[in-house]
């Protein structure tokens, strides 16, 4: 049921909020709005370089729990990832980068990669896998990487659930399927169908686990 309407380019479903944000020129009214929502523990669904994701800050629990009753999977076993601003933002959240691994992930960041690294103490329990790694994004995308910025922490990047991507590149189609479920839908455009590139980096050498929409050369 529609609730009102904005001159900002938003307007409320269901008592939540489906926000267009120009996907070259973010509106900062409209970064705004996002980044109150994230305090205040919403769950948002929003754009990367790849295809469209769940996201939430990392930091709180019940938000995280919220995206995973989502997705219909357990904490614990789910193998979240999320995102950074920056490499300097990225080294925060991993145990120390040495200077071959901080040349890789220069070369191929900010990009559609997810790179598997040892998660350092301020990651939290709930994002850490039993081996104690966590996988981490720097999408090369202007609205995920405004949000981020101005937030202040990473952001959660989970994938809509379902087998059908193709179903989700569209915005209108995410609306119609999860606005009774989280609290903010972005409108930035026509998404990618195919994942990230997942590379395993928690070794002396690098391992290709998923070939998504990144390039990858083996070393």
């Amino acid at each position: 049921m529609l609730k009102g309407s904005n001159q900002d380019g938003s307007f409320y479903i269901d008592c939540r909020m489906y926000l267009y944000i120009h996907p070259d020129n973010p509106q900062p009214r409209n970064i705004k709005t996002v980044v109150e929502c994230l305090q205040d523990g919403g769950v948002i669904i929003y754009p990367t370089d790849t295809i469209y994701g769940l996201g939430c800050d990392i930091f709180k629990y019940k938000a995280v729990e919220r995206i995973c009753r989502i997705k219909n999977v357990d904490p614990l076993k789910a193998q979240l990832s999320f995102v950074c601003s920056d490499l300097s933002d990225l080294s925060k959240y991993t145990r120390s980068i040495g200077t071959p691994l901080y040349r890789l992930l220069k070369s191929y960041l900010p990009g559609p990669y997810t790179f598997i690294l040892t998660a350092s103490k301020l990651v939290p329990k709930i994002l850490k896998s039993k081996k104690n790694t966590i996988g981490l994004r720097i999408p090369d995308n202007k609205i995920c990487q405004t949000i981020v910025k101005e937030f202040g922490n990473p952001l959660l990047s989970a994938s809509l659930p379902g087998e059908m991507v193709e179903e989700y590149t569209d915005p209108e189609s995410i609306k119609d399927k999860f606005s009774a479920l989280v609290d903010i839908i972005i409108d930035g455009g026509p998404g990618g169908m195919v994942a990230s590139t997942v590379v395993d980096c928690t070794s002396e050498e690098p391992v290709l686990l998923r070939m998504g929409a990144g390039a990858w050369e083996e070393s």
